[in-house]
Order: C-alpha cells, then sequence, then structure tokens
C-alpha cells in the first residue's frame, strides 16, 4: 500500500514539496496525505540555467540549473514487517539553491537535523507491502554555482565553528602515518600557500583508481599506504594534512554532473574539501578531479565547478533518531534502513540518480 506523502515548505529556499504519486513505471497507490512539519521560511529562488552571454561577464562564475533525480528501492523485504529509513537531504546554501519537487514516500515521514554539522535528514517509517518493495523517489530542482574561492573573502562560511574541523575523524587521523608524507618538507609560512603544498602533495602521491580493494572508504593512513583511492581517499588526506597544521578542515559530499551531457544517469557519489588558512576564508579543492584532468589542476584549487550538488558535510555523520543497529555513519549519502531494527544488507538497497538540464 503506496502512501503519498504532501510535504510542506522545510528548506531555507523554498522547498515546495508535493507528493503526488509515483514515477517511472511504477503504478500509483491510493494515499492518505502525511506532512512534515515546516519549521523554514519561503525563500523563492529562479531556476535558470546560466551561461556568460558577453565578454564583461565572462569572469562571472557559472551557474547551472537542473532537475536531479533520487531514487532508490529496499527489495527482499519481510512483509508486514516496519522499516525505517534515513535520507540524506541537500541543503540550500550560497553555493546552491534547492527546491524539492513531487515526492514518492511509502510511510511517515519527519525531518530532522543533526546536531553536529547541521545536516537535514528524513526519517521514514513504512509498513512493508506484500511484494517485500519499499520504492522511493526525491526529484529535486537545482541551482548550482561555480566557485571561485580565491576571489572573495567570504565564500563557503558555515554558520559552525571552525574548531569542529579542526578535530580527528574516525578514519581522519591528525598525527601518525599521514604525517610522515611532510615529515621531509619545507613548508612555507602563509598559510594559503602551505595549503596548496598540501594539496600538491596529495596529488602526487594519490593515484585516481578503483582497481583493487579497499578504496572508498576515505581512509587518510590506508590511502597513504595505498597510493590510489577515489575522491573520499584523496580529500580524506588532504584534511588531515591540514588539520595537522592548525587549519580548519571540512568534507563535503553530493553527486557529479557530467560537463558534456545534458541528461542521463549518474553512478555514485563524488565529494570534495575546504580548507581555512585564516578567520575570513574557506578554500575549496577537488584534488581527485586535478588527477584526472591535469590541465585544470590549477582551477581545483580555489574553485569548483558548477557541475554537482551537495548533499551532506562532515564525517563520522549522527543519524536523527538514533538508529537502533547503527553508530555514526562514516559518511552520509546513500539512505541508511533499518527492518525490525536490524539494518539491512548492501545488496537490498537499489539505487537509481538520474539529471537533466533546465533551460532558461
Amino acid at each position: 500500500m503506496t502512501t503519498t506523502c504532501f510535504l510542506r515548505t522545510f528548506f531555507a529556499s523554498t522547498l515546495t514539496i508535493v507528493a503526488i504519486g509515483m514515477i517511472g513505471c511504477l503504478e500509483e497507490g491510493s494515499a492518505t496525505a502525511k506532512a512534515i512539519p515546516d519549521t523554514s521560511k519561503d525563500q523563492q529562488q529562479p531556476v535558470a540555467q546560466t551561461t556568460s552571454e558577453t565578454s564583461e561577464e565572462s569572469s562571472k562564475p557559472e551557474k547551472r540549473a537542473f532537475r536531479f533525480n533520487y531514487d532508490f528501492a529496499l527489495t527482499g523485504l519481510q512483509p508486514g514487517a516496519t522499516a525505517k529509513i534515513w535520507v540524506p537531504l541537500p541543503p540550500s546554501n550560497s553555493e546552491q539553491s534547492i527546491k524539492l519537487l513531487e515526492s514518492k514516500n511509502p510511510g511517515e515521514v519527519s525531518r530532522h537535523t543533526d546536531a553536529r554539522y547541521q545536516n537535514e535528514m528524513l526519517q521514514i517509517t513504512a509498513e512493508v507491502p506484500e511484494n517485500g518493495i519499499l520504492d522511493f523517489s526525491f526529484p529535486y530542482e537545482v541551482v548550482r554555482q561555480e566557485v571561485k574561492g580565491l576571489e572573495s573573502d567570504q565564500v563557503g562560511q558555515l554558520k559552525l565553528k571552525n574548531s569542529l574541523f579542526l578535530g580527528a575523524n574516525s578514519k581522519v587521523p591528525v598525527d601518525g602515518k599521514p604525517l610522515e608524507l611532510i615529515a621531509d618538507q619545507q613548508l612555507v609560512s602563509d598559510k594559503l600557500d602551505r595549503g596548496r603544498q598540501l594539496y600538491n602533495i596529495v596529488e602526487d602521491h594519490v593515484k585516481y583508481s578503483k582497481d583493487g580493494e579497499g578504496w572508498g572508504q576515505g581512509d587518510s593512513v590506508w590511502v597513504c599506504d595505498s597510493q590510489f583511492g577515489n575522491c573520499t581517499d584523496f580529500h580524506s588526506l588532504f584534511i588531515s594534512l591540514a588539520r595537522s597544521q592548525k587549519m580548519p578542515a571540512r568534507f563535503e559530499i553530493g553527486f557529479p554532473l557530467p560537463s558534456d551531457k545534458t541528461e542521463g544517469t549518474i553512478g555514485g557519489y563524488h565529494c570534495w574539501a575546504w580548507f581555512s588558512p585564516d578567520e575570513k576564508r574557506w578554500i575549496p579543492v577537488d584534488i581527485s578531479e586535478a588527477d584526472k584532468h591535469p590541465e585544470m589542476k590549477e582551477y581545483y584549487f580555489g574553485s569548483l565547478t558548477a557541475d554537482r550538488v551537495l548533499f551532506t558535510v562532515g564525517r563520522d555523520i549522527e543519524l536523527v533518531p538514533k538508529p537502533a543497529d547503527a553508530g555514526p555513519l562514516n559518511f552520509f549519502i546513500y539512505p541508511h534502513a533499518e527492518v525490525e531494527g536490524k539494518s539491512t544488507s548492501p545488496d537490498q538497497l537499489q539505487k537509481k540518480f538520474s539529471f537533466e538540464d533546465i533551460s532558461g
């Protein structure tokens, strides 16, 4: 039995949510409207795809407007059992505006915020139907802006204390093995330039590769030895090094969009990092993309393309309400689900992410 939830505005940037049924080839069922408490103010923002239209505007940050579909299903569940699902919600901030459209939720929905990083999330409680499958769909309209961090003194500011991003995480130490990479380095005194040195050290040490095992955990110690990995591994190592130098550094994760396509599927997440060389600035880095595209290495120190959408910040994420069968998550980008208090297995989660550019 599918329940269609009418979700009222809950983002800082006009998150109008009207759940009206199903998408694709899924059948629509009868439903009773259930609403998430509205605790945010409306703030309408236009959705339009923009590019530099004149030579005078060529230095302005690019923008990209698109629809992003976050769809998933839980399969092989026990009919009649109670399932609880935690789903990350992308924020509206200085780099992106988010509007949640028609949402499919077969259950009771509540919205929560983690105390440490202020990440938004939904918890959905649903009874498993006879077919043992729960389907979910979260379509968004997104306007994402290119970030040119070296051109602004205030870019990327968070309403969070810098000290939050100076300590260790479970897989991101600030001492030990990672510091061996800089033990013999002559680090400069200027912290912005020192950040660039660390950026170069990580990019030189690590190769972007998903061959073998162990990658994708964002484990700074592991990647020191393996010298390969994905975006989580690059940026965890950078964060370890930056924090060891008393520079706050934070982890962000979301999804990438191909720059050469206007629609299609997205295979999985992408992450990047920021560091603060002083009290005024947060500087972005995307070292894994720099490694894949050496011609853009200079760009990705201090800049981020608009071809992405942010979902959550930080590591060791504590879900709210607290799950019965899981501690803090290494990072939070895919749904977490429990059935009768037991975590579902990864092969029970079927994910599908897609996008389509919105023309102005």
